[in-house]
């Protein structure tokens, strides 16, 4: 037999269903406990009541239909006149309140405790689980000796937003005039710079939000036929290879040279500390800038290696090693790429300094040429946008996702993770993460160059 009943142990109120003997168990088991105090100090045969009503904690009885309900940490704060408890970190989204077993501890054993909901007003008794969905909730505390009364409001959030939900927004639809340029976007020294070559000349714009920009001066000590996209950035300074000469620039428009000893293909990425660049050392190898000079790491890829229109993204593995991976784009002989080179680091890898150099390709050879794209790593996988294929058919809208660190991909549940509606498929466009949220700039299509701002942000990346 079950019966709904209210028990208490050692000053704790609880709420459910139990089976009835166990009921009777917990009755006399403290009765029992207090003979066995009363045989030890015979001078001690009167409870003693006492004059303090005081709730030490609170909770919720685990409901295997509401996960994680019972994981809800409740603070108490103690006031002059009401004391409050509240979860400070929202409970599941989705969690229905409507029938909740409660779990209240005091301080020491109270007289009577009654509970107020905008319903209903009832003493603790257990013949009723609590609709907390309704609030305020009142608990007020008798003292055992019925002089003192205290009185808590109890509130119980839950989660209004779909955790797994990313919202999406435009924050400009154009930076500049449309025109036929080619842009690309670095975070520098606190802020976006956009820099802009449509052919002609070179633009920069600044913002420190994405939303408001402001047109700068016009570049200087760039070349005319600078390949914006090919600018990189480690936060604090800009860095542009051409043939010998590596440019290098502060604030994005005052640009100065110097020569290295190798030519460089193309600028890669900054990543564990220094600047990494495809060199020509008699055949193509990864090198990196150090005291004003080039050092060529060893590190020589056995195959074709992009040096145009390819993606970079910087994560930490599963193991917790430093790891860059370059993505799709096109070899110098111009054949569209389906690579994902993966450079990562380690003390424990005894060659090259600790880095090692490898293609995942060769392991998943399906996955498609692709140039164009942009990937970001986010919430522990990584995201990819835009894009074309070798044939330059666009990818579309959907946004590709990653969850085994770039060996496999699949399109993201477009009823979580959507762009809006005046987004159009896009190639070169740039995404950038700053402070958990994913922004999103500019591109080219067949017939138009945009620059427009968007960003995205995962409802729980921050809870």
């Amino acid at each position: 037999m079950k019966v709904e009943s209210l028990f208490f142990y050692k000053n704790v109120y609880f709420f459910g269903r139990m089976n009835i003997k166990t009921h009777i168990w917990n009755i006399f088991l403290p009765l029992l406990m207090v003979g066995m105090v009363s045989c030890e100090s015979s001078s001690n045969t009167n409870t003693t009541k006492s004059s303090v009503a005081k709730l030490s904690a609170f909770s919720f009885v685990q409901n295997d239909s509401m996960p994680g309900l019972a994981e809800a940490v409740f603070t108490i704060e103690e006031r002059i006149d009401t004391g409050l408890v509240y979860n400070k970190d929202s409970i599941r989204y989705g969690t229905s309140l409507e029938r909740v077993v409660p779990r209240f501890t005091f301080e020491v054993a109270v007289g009577t405790a009654r509970l107020q909901t905008p319903d209903t007003s009832l003493v603790l008794t257990g013949l009723d689980t609590i609709d907390f969905s309704k609030q305020p909730i009142y608990l007020t505390l008798t003292s055992s000796d019925g002089t003192t009364t205290k009185v808590y409001e109890i509130r119980a959030t839950v989660h209004q937003a779909d955790p797994d939900l990313f919202t999406w927004t435009q924050l400009t639809p154009m930076i500049y005039p449309q025109d036929e340029s080619e842009q690309r976007v670095l975070e520098l020294g606190g802020k976006f710079v956009m820099i802009a070559n449509n052919g002609f000349q070179l633009s920069v714009f600044t913002s420190s939000d994405g939303q408001t920009w402001q047109a700068e001066s016009t570049p200087t000590g760039l070349p005319a036929g600078t390949k914006v996209r090919q600018i990189i950035s480690d936060g604090t300074t800009l860095y542009y290879a051409d043939g010998t000469s590596l440019y290098t620039s502060a604030d994005g428009w005052q640009w100065a040279a110097q020569t290295m000893t190798h030519e460089m293909k193309t600028m890669l990425l900054c990543w564990n500390g220094r600047v990494w660049v495809l060199a020509d050392n008699d055949g193509p190898e990864l090198a990196y800038v150090e005291g004003g000079s080039l050092k060529m790491s060893g590190l020589r890829p056995e195959g074709d290696f992009p040096i145009s229109d390819f993606a970079s993204v910087l994560f930490h593995s599963a193991s917790q090693r430093a790891r860059a991976m370059i993505i799709g784009g096109f070899a110098e002989n111009g054949r569209a790429l389906n690579t994902r080179w993966n450079l990562e680091y380690s003390e424990f890898i005894t060659e090259h300094g600790g880095y090692r150099l490898r293609e995942f390709s060769i392991d998943r050879p399906n996955f498609t040429a692709l140039t164009g794209v942009s990937v970001v790593w986010y919430n522990d996988r990584l995201l990819m946008f835009g894009g074309v294929n070798q044939d330059m058919t666009y990818f579309g809208r959907d946004i590709l996702v990653s969850e085994d660190e770039g060996l496999s991909w699949t399109k993201a549940d477009t009823t979580k993770n959507r762009l809006p509606e005046v987004y159009q498929a896009r190639r070169k466009q740039t995404a950038i993460v700053r402070d958990n949220d994913i922004y999103l700039f500019g591109g080219q299509d067949a017939k138009t160059t945009y620059s427009d701002v968007y960003r995205g942000r995962l409802n729980s990346i921050d809870w």
